[in-house]
């Protein structure tokens, strides 16, 4: 087949996928996050499929507002709009590296408006769902007071999955009740820094804690390993931590639990009770109070409620 001289000047210029393999060093030298550098490069990647199936332009400098609006619109329909949304802004980050680097002239986003995403409360787990967890993990085998462990650390300290899964047997400090979190941080010169907090945990957590150390994991064939969380081949994995709150939920007749909704119920419950906003943000080791603001946002209908509540007792005084 003969190629045209416009069809090679075409293919001769830069797609979405040769710059994303400069976008993502740009990225990681703005000492954001792995996470947000894979999220960017995977709304990027998402985007640069999505063009290739449709027949639609690859080459930057043909990508126009209509075939980013198109994708945008795939997404919602295939996604929640919190995802979409996340899209959008990824690319509206791509686009606008894309102008400072001069491959393109202006952003095809530079007009366009992000989905529209209504807010929503968290999802959390009420006191008899969590009584019904404590039910199925109440024995003594090895598995349930392991179980029973993670899940209390889960529901009073707030910690995300990969921070519980990485604990060790010395970043609990029994005497004091608090956890010694290791969180990674932003990625510099390939190297992903460490963020340390220090996670309080109530009494119920440090007794269960106490049972599964010394009664069940000190008689593990792996007793010796430095972490915390053990399996039938060592070191128990983030999934299988996942897979075992899934069955455990599955068991109390809650669905499959996703560990992150621990988490939501932990900020629920905190900020029900009267913390401060600020004050959550640093025990769950956020760097933004977007977080603590849409906690918040679940738990002001409960203030409200409490407060009528009150109201309406002294008044009948």
């Amino acid at each position: 087949m003969d190629t045209t001289p416009t069809d090679v000047a075409q293919d001769s210029k830069p797609d979405v996928l040769l710059n994303l393999d400069a976008f993502k060093p740009h990225l990681r030298a703005g000492n954001l996050s792995p996470n947000t550098v894979r999220s960017y490069a995977d709304a990027v990647t998402k985007l640069d499929a999505y063009l290739a199936d449709r027949g639609m332009p690859r080459v930057v400098v043909n990508i126009h507002r209509e075939h980013v609006e198109s994708f945008i619109a795939d997404q919602l329909e295939r996604f929640q709009p919190a995802t979409a949304a996340n899209r959008y802004r990824s690319l509206q980050q791509f686009f606008k590296w894309l102008v400072d680097e001069g491959e393109i002239e202006t952003s095809p986003m530079v007009k366009m408006r992000p989905p529209r995403v209504d807010e929503e409360s968290p999802d959390v787990l009420r006191p008899d769902a969590i009584d019904a967890l404590r039910e199925v993990t109440s024995g003594t085998t090895f598995d349930e007071r392991r179980d029973r462990a993670i899940i209390e650390l889960f529901y009073s300290t707030g910690m995300r999955r990969a921070e519980l899964g990485g604990l060790k047997v010395d970043d609990i400090d029994q005497a004091l009740r608090v956890a010694h979190v290791h969180g990674k941080g932003a990625t510099r010169k390939g190297v992903a820094s460490q963020k340390h907090r220090v996670s309080p945990f109530d009494d119920e957590a440090a007794k269960v804690l106490f049972r599964y150390i010394l009664r069940a994991r000190a008689h593990h064939p792996d007793a010796e390993s430095p972490w915390l969380w053990l399996g039938k081949k060592g070191k128990l994995t983030d999934n299988g931590i996942a897979q075992l709150l899934n069955r455990r939920g599955l068991e109390a007749g809650l669905g499959r639990i996703n560990p992150h909704r621990l988490r939501h119920t932990w900020a629920h419950e905190l900020l029900a009770a009267g913390m401060q906003e600020g004050d959550l943000m640093r025990l769950a080791g956020w760097t933004s109070p977007a977080m603590p603001k849409r906690y918040g946002k679940s738990a002001a209908n409960e203030r409200a409620e409490a407060a009528y509540r009150a109201l309406r007792d002294r008044r009948g005084r």
